[in-house]
């Protein structure tokens, strides 16, 4: 095994600030990242909540349209 001198280790504690910089910089990306991806969920969400009222909206429309038509199917028991 080759002999691990205080000039190597001294080379490699050197580098190391720059090395956590860029990951620093990296983990920074990832972050803004995921806070454009939570932006667009949230924005589904409501979309699809928008949807749900006003599909709901619809299905009692129709649901009151056929009362007063008197079409409505009676539930076989």
């Amino acid at each position: 095994m080759a002999a691990v001198s205080n000039a190597l280790i001294y080379d490699v504690l050197k580098a190391m600030p720059a090395r956590l910089g860029n990951i620093e910089e990296g983990v920074g990306e990832v972050r803004g990242k995921v806070r454009a991806l939570r932006t667009t969920v949230h924005g589904v969400q409501g979309d699809l909540h928008n949807l749900d009222e006003a599909y709901s909206a619809r299905d009692d429309r129709a649901g009151r349209i056929e009362r007063r038509l008197d079409i409505v199917d009676t539930p076989v028991s």
